[in-house]
């Protein structure tokens, strides 16, 4: 099985550049889009063409703003959205599938913004984020994906000096959000079987041509259970693949 992660900045948007071919190009029975800045009803309309039998979505309230959605080939036990908690369930930030042996996640985690006005919501966030997993966990083992919004470790970005408690994305209260995920036993199943690459990136500013420089970010990520660790047959990122300032991340589960 073959599952997808993409924050796609905007589904309208990435629709109208390369996103249908590079869906087939890329071939996956699941697809988890991030930032979708679109209602529900605007999601199904961009993505009627797409010969996937199953489409799921979750908006925010505001419109044009964050959302999450799913393209599935194979159909869900159970779908719900957000985690049940009024101050977090507002924009449409969390999306899990039901399947038989697992729990799919798809997630698109609060950014603490330019000025970091939102550092002190993105932390209550993560903790509440980390509860409703442990939760789900209960029943079955669980794989989250999606755009975390952290650089987890020096590795995980180009400048991680310069960056280092001062940008959003690598303050030292993001990576202890972070750090209680995979303390918790929810593995970064691309560091858990590439611990040394370097250089892979995820994300990457518009800005000064850092793409095209490779002045990244690793922050989209694919979390599992550590039960399904010996199940995660590859984990990968399409750097290649344009459209988004992300680009998409991947794992091959062998359930």
């Amino acid at each position: 099985m073959k599952i997808i992660s993409w924050n796609v900045n905007g589904i309208r948007a990435i629709a109208k550049k390369s996103f249908f071919a590079d869906l087939e190009m890329m071939d996956p029975d699941i697809i988890c889009l991030q930032e979708t800045k679109a209602q529900d009803h605007q999601v199904a309309e961009t993505l009627v063409s797409v010969n996937h039998n199953h489409i799921f979505s979750n908006s925010a309230e505001r419109p044009g703003y964050s959302g999450t959605a799913v393209i599935s080939r194979i159909k869900p036990l159970n779908v719900t959205k957000d985690m049940g908690i009024k101050e977090h369930d507002k924009e449409g930030r969390v999306l899990c599938l039901e399947f038989e042996k697992f729990f799919l996640v798809n997630v698109y985690v609060p950014n603490s913004g330019a000025e970091l006005g939102r550092l002190g919501y993105r932390q209550e966030w993560d903790k509440a984020f980390l509860g409703y997993l442990k939760n789900l966990e209960k029943t079955k083992p669980v794989v989250v994906c999606g755009d975390l919004n952290v650089a987890h470790k020096e590795i995980d970005l180009a400048r991680p000096k310069e960056n280092y408690n001062k940008a959003a994305g690598y303050m030292q209260e993001e990576i202890d959000g972070m750090d209680r995920l995979t303390g918790e036993g929810f593995a970064d199943t691309f560091r858990h079987l590439y611990p040394d690459q370097a250089g892979r990136y995820s994300w990457w500013s518009f800005r000064a041509g850092a793409r095209s420089r490779n002045i990244g970010w690793r922050i989209d990520y694919f979390l599992v259970s550590k039960s399904l660790l010996p199940f995660v047959k590859d984990s990968f990122i399409h750097e290649e693949i344009g459209g988004s300032d992300h680009c998409p991340v991947g794992i091959v589960l062998d359930v």
